[in-house]
């Protein structure tokens, strides 16, 4: 693995609560949520930060859906640890928990509406991050919930866009946490956030994966995972197909290629890093969210992102 480099960083914005799931839009502005705050905010190219929806409860990742609204899940809430220096980390399940759901948010009116709460009658516990495809469909991880004595065991679900369909696709997993697709659609990442490993699944159609025999626990494959007491949390896949997924407590982007080789590490001073997102002109600014610290920044990436359905093509 190359060394661990230290990111030539701009700061965008401070003051946030706990922000997650940022979204570089086509007007320079960067949409995310405040998970501690409970709001889907926006950005703007001056820094300035506006609440464009009060969600409630846990929102988390976020992507923008072919009908231009903003999808976003929610994980109905967390307790949260403060440090006298303002720094906030999340911990268990809040104890005013919301329960898990799929949001619709509609960016001009701030209208928010719930599109899934269960599957197949079993409820959603903490949905985390999610990704559109180019069928009018997205995959979302619900990474589940953690109480004082137990954890929910976690899943990768396939659901529509027009709230008319939802199937829980590989199960179990472990705190499934960032999902991305590939830049040729056929496979999916998962990132799990205990186990500091990143899970490939190739894809059969809209929704389907083709499965891996035993002793695969979920359908995937094991592609990479990284040393020492390093978690997983959310990702993005740029435009060479190489996964980019926030490393908490070291925390970083660790960027792995699609064979699973450990490419580099860019570091940032805080050790939540959750999220990266690609924006600019030629996709080349990293947007990554400094969670704990509560900053959005943004850096010269090296590699081109990919762009996403209905956001960027």
């Amino acid at each position: 693995m190359s060394e661990r480099v230290m990111a030539n960083f701009k700061e965008i914005a401070s003051g946030l609560r706990f922000p997650e799931g940022p979204i570089a839009m086509p007007d320079r502005s960067v949409l995310l949520v405040e998970i501690e705050r409970g709001t889907l905010t926006r950005i703007g190219a001056d820094g300035a930060a506006e609440i464009v929806a009060e969600t409630g409860g846990g929102p988390n990742g976020a992507a923008i859906g072919p009908d231009g609204h903003c999808y976003v899940c929610n994980n109905g809430g967390f307790d949260w640890h403060f440090e006298e220096d303002g720094r906030r980390r999340p911990l268990l399940q809040a104890e005013n928990y919301s329960g898990g759901r799929i949001e619709k948010v509609d960016l001009a009116t701030g209208n928010v509406s719930i599109l899934y709460r269960d599957c197949d009658g079993v409820p959603l516990r903490g949905p985390n991050d999610i990704v559109f495809d180019s069928h009018g469909g997205f995959w979302f991880t619900d990474l589940g919930k953690t109480r004082a004595l137990d954890w929910d065991r976690s899943a990768v679900y396939y659901a529509r866009a027009d709230g008319s369909s939802i199937r829980r696709v590989a199960f179990p997993m472990i705190t499934a946490n960032g999902i991305g697709l590939s830049p040729d659609g056929e496979r999916l990442y998962v990132a799990e956030t205990q186990t500091g490993r990143l899970w490939a699944f190739d894809l059969a159609g809209p929704g389907e994966i083709r499965r891996e025999a035993w002793p695969s626990p979920n359908g995937g494959r094991c592609l990479a995972s990284v040393p020492g007491y390093q978690n997983f949390d959310s990702l993005a896949v740029d435009g060479d197909g190489n996964i980019c997924v926030a490393t908490l407590f070291s925390g970083c982007i660790t960027t792995i290629s699609p064979d699973g080789t450990i490419l580099d590490q860019t570091a940032f001073p805080d050790p939540y890093v959750t999220n990266i997102c690609f924006g600019g002109a030629d996709l080349r600014t990293a947007y990554v969210t400094l969670s704990m610290s509560g900053r959005l920044v943004a850096v010269d990436w090296p590699r081109r992102g990919l762009e996403l359905h209905h956001l960027n093509h």
